[in-house]
């Protein structure tokens, strides 16, 4: 394990990054294995990579370094401030990039309609997710795998963007419906 967080330290950006870009597509993969029947979409998991890790990835490393030199420390009202930047400013940004980028790599002639469609239910179904995340990270985390934990936690979202995007509406709603119909949901 030492060697491990002594990688974290030495090299933050790269570990960081890549943990957490693998992560989201994790959490595609995990989508496709509960919703598809027939075979997985490689395209799909790859455009996911493609914006995992050239965006989401770096924006998340960053970005937690710019709050914690804006505002250092763990402090509630620290803490506060970070949390209001982060749902105001980081999380309605990674989700438009999340829906126009997927869509641009798809090839789609209106990059803009899976946001238009989809993207206020996704922010408001982000607020009863990320807030408690982030505010454990905000508060307890150390600087230096904030990215991870962010990635971690962002793996449980990819894996309900990516249902959401390809039949969901962005609702919390909408992401459980295809519970009922996994096989082992109705033995009893």
């Amino acid at each position: 394990m030492r060697k491990v967080l002594r990688h974290f330290r030495r090299f933050p950006w790269v570990t960081n990054v890549t943990l957490y870009g693998c992560l989201y597509c994790g959490g595609d993969f995990v989508s496709q294995c509960l919703t598809s029947r027939d075979k997985m979409d490689w395209t799909q998991t790859r455009n996911v990579a493609i914006v995992a890790f050239s965006f989401h990835g770096n924006f998340s490393f960053f970005w937690m370094r710019f709050l914690e030199r804006r505002f250092p420390g763990n402090s509630i009202r620290m803490v506060m401030r970070k949390l209001f930047l982060d749902q105001t400013v980081a999380a309605p940004l990674a989700t438009s990039v999340f829906y126009t980028g997927m869509s641009l790599l798809e090839g789609k002639n209106d990059i803009m309609e899976d946001w238009r469609e989809k993207f206020l239910n996704t922010y408001k179904t982000g607020l009863m997710f990320w807030p408690f995340m982030q505010f454990l990270n905000f508060a307890l985390v150390p600087l230096y795998v904030r990215t991870t934990f962010t990635g971690c936690c962002a793996f449980i979202w990819a894996t309900f963007l990516c249902f959401s995007r390809k039949s969901g509406d962005g609702t919390f709603a909408a992401a459980l419906a295809w519970i009922p119909a996994l096989p082992y949901y109705n033995k009893t």
